[in-house]
């Protein structure tokens, strides 16, 4: 079982590189690739994946990396101060702590004219890249959203997504880390920043 684990932590370890390096983009396929070129029939958890790209992260890109991680959470609470009408939340790896050198600013609004959400970037002189609407299927059923690109003054990359009012109680889970996607609003992101601005919220 000893010898197992291990060989499924180098197939983890390798899957992290592949991602790390851009070779794969998702975590499926960066695991199966993995384990085919250790010869190996076990694969890791996506969070076992992503802990060891946390890791690569963080020994690759050294001190950088957390003053890049408070410089974005700053901006996506600038952002996010603008649509404070539209709960809005800060998700993905700069909510986690887990950025890499690809990652950009995900923060999630509830509204249902995607427009108003345009016009309020606009007013308060947000540099809008390009939108764009994606249809996903969860639970067997297409869900809509419309997302928005933008670019910061800091020349930080976001990506807003907005999505129904009626979806704002919704719970998600992370295919990734298996937990609860609860993400920040401005009141807890403004906290973090002030006491304790690198934290992660990783499940242990």
């Amino acid at each position: 079982m000893e010898e197992n684990w291990g060989l499924k932590q180098k197939v983890a370890k390798e899957a992290a590189a592949l991602l790390y390096s851009g070779a794969e983009k998702e975590y499926k396929q960066a695991k199966v690739k993995a384990a085919k070129i250790l010869g190996s029939h076990f694969l890791p958890s996506n969070l076992e994946v992503a802990k060891e790209l946390d890791k690569l992260a963080e020994a690759l890109e050294g001190p950088a990396r957390k003053e890049r991680l408070i410089s974005m959470r700053g901006e996506a609470l600038r952002i996010m101060k603008f649509l404070a009408d539209y709960t809005p939340r800060l998700v993905g790896s700069v909510w986690r702590g887990t950025i890499r050198r690809e990652s950009d600013i995900d923060i999630a609004v509830y509204h249902d004219k995607p427009e108003e959400i345009l016009r309020v970037l606009r007013k308060n002189g947000v540099k809008i890249i390009r939108t764009e609407w994606i249809t996903a299927t969860k639970k067997g059923k297409p869900v809509e959203s419309f997302h928005i690109y933008v670019e910061t003054s800091a020349k930080h990359r976001v990506e807003i997504v907005v999505r129904k009012t009626e979806d704002a109680n919704c719970r998600r889970k992370c295919e990734i880390f298996g937990d609860e996607l609860k993400g920040l609003n401005i009141q807890e992101l403004e906290g973090l920043l002030k006491e304790n601005p690198t934290k992660k919220f990783i499940p242990v």
